[in-house]
């Protein structure tokens, strides 16, 4: 199962989905994919300054002062989990505390 969780100084996702053979899982595949999107958008779209880990099955992003911009991609990440933790339940959970 993947585990993501967002709070207002830093995302932290662990785990495999385990819904398909590795290199197979669709699950996995589309939350690396939001993952990467959003630390590649921040970087390039604002000037926010974040610092980053991915390593298999793991990821963290430690955020700081976000902008408005960051804050609207992180919003849009979170949306994407949700989406795909509703269509897969019980191979994704979602935890949040915060007002991002």
């Amino acid at each position: 199962m993947i585990k993501i969780y967002l709070s207002d100084s830093i995302i932290r996702i662990s785990g495999h989905a385990g819904y398909a053979d590795m290199g197979k899982d669709i699950v996995c595949a589309g939350v690396t994919a939001l993952v990467q999107t959003l630390i590649k958008s921040i970087e390039d779209l604002t000037t926010d300054k974040i610092e980053y880990e991915i390593l298999p099955g793991k990821a963290c992003v430690k955020l700081g002062n976000l902008s408005k911009e960051t804050k609207l991609l992180i919003n849009s990440f979170f949306k994407g989990a949700e989406l795909i933790a509703d269509e897969f339940p019980g191979y994704v959970v979602l935890s949040r505390r915060g007002g991002l």
